[in-house]
């Protein structure tokens, strides 16, 4: 059973979406004990968007990051670019040396540091139920990189 850090943005309703229909395959895989989302950890005693709220943030993200077992990073583009803090959050993982699940269910080709980081690609989110987190298995990349 395993600890996972899911990261992705949220800033647009398609986002938000993904990202729900991620969690909801989570919260249905036996391999998975449990996950954190950052989508639903948002909320402190500053006012949102202050500096003392992005501190909060993103120290509560870091030790997320460094507690789980592996990333699911949601790589998700704008403007032909992933966006930056799932990037930062998968870069952290792979230095820690943790298995890195990347989900992508967009045709934008991948930037080759998102690619070749990886452990697993995955297109679709059915086959998110039914990942064995447990024992990770390689999925390689499939696309076009940039």
């Amino acid at each position: 059973m395993s600890q996972i850090y899911l990261a992705g943005p949220f800033f647009s309703d398609e986002q938000i979406d993904r990202v729900k229909r991620i969690e909801a395959a989570l919260d249905s895989n036996p391999t998975v004990t449990d996950y954190y989302s950052p989508r639903k950890h948002q909320k402190t005693e500053n006012p949102e968007f202050t500096s003392p709220w992005a501190a909060e943030v993103f120290q509560r993200d870091i030790k997320n990051v460094t507690d789980a077992d592996m990333i699911l990073s949601i790589i998700d583009y704008r403007d032909n670019d992933a966006d930056s803090g799932t990037a930062f959050e998968q870069g952290m993982a792979w230095v820690q040396k943790k298995p890195i699940i990347v989900f992508n269910e967009l045709k934008f080709p991948v930037n080759l540091m998102l690619s070749e980081s990886l452990t697993a690609y995955i297109t679709n989110s059915d086959d998110i139920a039914t990942y064995d987190f447990d024992q990770t298995p390689k999925l390689p990349f499939t696309g076009e990189l940039f």
